[in-house]
């Protein structure tokens, strides 16, 4: 089969086409005919980084690329819930000893595949699965609920952006924030109030949108020493969730406001053999909400082919797409 490969980790000159030899099926698993992955910047770091993201990094030569969508090729023994010919969707490769979707076949555990949403495209469906199932659980492990006030950051980003979309199908009220005039209209388009955090301080939000009172829950899908943001607009024993907490940062705030900090990392089941059943449960659900006109995946502009594994990885990196970065296999 063709893959896209890298011999060392760095920089995206470093992808070179490569022909090896198709996976074979195993029990509780499917070999999928890849149509589409999409990047995500996990998928960079790792390119990047390898050795020093520990257990993510995968042996070399690594055939990258986490989500996927594409059709069921063979099935193994004990699964029952999928049949040659599914069209299917999810994340189960790309990391540590799972070869990824840069490839036209990969083996998938069946645990952390569902069947695709019928109403999108192998292209809309590939950009869903990692950042759907982040956007799903921090908004869950929240405890989101119908009426509520929800601040996403970073509202017109991968995670973001499925994050408004599902705070609404959930029945909040919804405000996110970004950083000009097109994620603007974005979140808008999306159900939610835009935010410029550029313009306007957290206070001043704060105050114009709650009278002061802060946010039930806060989504924080940009982290880091933004999380100092999501707690001053925090209202009192508020939820935050966070995708990226890897920061030395004072929990006063925290401590004095009564919050309660969730921390997504959605790597755990494919790098721990941990609970990978949910995953599955959740893109099904996932593909309800998407069936019943409640979430769409936005896609950037740019089409890139199999052969254009590193300038989609350019194009993510660039901060210029608007929407996920998909590459048709």
């Amino acid at each position: 089969m063709k893959t896209m490969i890298i011999k060392e980790f760095g920089g995206t000159e470093l992808f070179e086409a490569a022909e090896l030899a198709k996976p074979e099926v195993k029990a509780g698993h499917v070999v999928v005919k890849v149509a589409a992955t999409s990047v995500n910047t996990v998928d960079m770091m790792i390119r990047q980084m390898g050795t020093e993201l520990g257990p993510l990094a995968p042996q070399l030569p690594a055939v990258l690329g986490m989500d996927f969508a594409g059709v069921v090729e063979s099935v193994g023994e004990g699964v029952t819930n999928f049949n040659v010919g599914d069209e299917v969707y999810g994340c189960a490769g790309g990391l540590a000893d799972l070869q990824g979707a840069l490839a036209e076949f990969m083996l998938a555990d069946a645990k952390l595949i569902a069947h695709k949403p019928k109403s999108l495209t192998m292209r809309e469906a590939a950009a869903i699965p990692l950042v759907g199932i982040t956007a799903y659980e921090g908004l869950v492990r929240a405890g989101v609920t119908e009426g509520q006030k929800v601040l996403v950051h970073g509202g017109a980003g991968g995670v973001g952006h499925l994050a408004v979309q599902l705070a609404k199908y959930f029945g909040s009220e919804v405000y996110a924030t970004g950083g000009d005039d097109t994620q603007a209209a974005l979140i808008t388009k999306l159900g939610g109030t835009p935010i410029n955090y550029i313009n306007e301080s957290v206070e001043d939000y704060v105050a114009k949108h709650t009278a002061g009172a802060g946010f039930d829950v806060v989504y924080d899908t940009i982290g880091g020493p933004n999380l100092q943001n999501s707690f001053d607009a925090a209202a009192l024993n508020a939820q935050v969730s966070t995708t990226v907490s890897l920061v030395e940062l004072d929990l006063t705030t925290v401590h004095f406001k009564g919050l309660s900090l969730n921390v997504v990392f959605m790597l755990i089941p494919m790098l721990h053999n941990h609970k990978r059943e949910v995953h599955g449960e959740v893109l099904a659900k996932l593909a309800e909400i998407v069936d019943a006109g409640k979430l769409t995946p936005v896609l950037d502009e740019q089409h890139f082919e199999l052969a254009d594994a590193g300038k989609a990885h350019d194009r993510l990196a660039s901060g210029k797409a608007i929407g996920k970065v998909v590459v048709s296999i």
